[in-house]
């Protein structure tokens, strides 16, 4: 009787999806530095927030779910970050969030990507489901910031440019 081993071909492997993630990462944060500072804070179409409001919720959600994911200790989902109505300030806030990721990132290990997981205590799915809403979230509202960029006639950065 012969025995067939079946074998696994990834689509992207651990390390390429964090490389993916941080170049959204970089993207979004040119994207945070092409705004007037002002218009930043204030600037808003129809009934969308502003997208200092939008960076407070990415800064809410990746680096506490992921320290979530890496610790196994319950985030608090905590939009109210106070900017002090400074781009500096939010970029030093964006640059504290991307090493807090590395460092939950490296605390992984193996984790099975498969594995359970409600983030924030409220929203469930697996691990896999939950990395991909935080991308896929700041992907969304990246392209709402675009929008406003053009709308208040600046150039945004190439989508590509990560």
């Amino acid at each position: 009787m012969e025995t067939t081993l079946a074998t696994t071909q990834e689509v992207i492997n651990r390390a390429q999806f964090f490389d993916h993630w941080q170049g959204h990462r970089s993207l979004t944060r040119k994207v945070i530095e092409a705004f007037p500072e002002k218009e930043l804070f204030t600037f808003k179409i129809g009934t969308m927030r502003t997208f200092a409001d939008m960076v407070g919720e990415l800064l809410a959600i990746a680096a506490p779910g992921l320290g979530e994911i890496a610790t196994g200790k319950k985030a608090v989902l905590n939009e109210a970050i106070d900017f002090k109505n400074s781009k500096r300030e939010m970029l030093r806030l964006w640059d504290l969030a991307t090493v807090a990721i590395n460092k939950y990132w490296d605390q992984m290990g193996k984790v099975d990507f498969q594995q359970e997981h409600l983030s924030f205590g409220q929203f469930p799915g697996t691990v896999q489901s939950a990395l991909f809403y935080f991308l896929d979230n700041e992907i969304h509202h990246r392209g709402q910031g675009y929008v406003y960029l053009r709308a208040l006639d600046v150039e945004p950065p190439f989508f590509y440019d990560r």
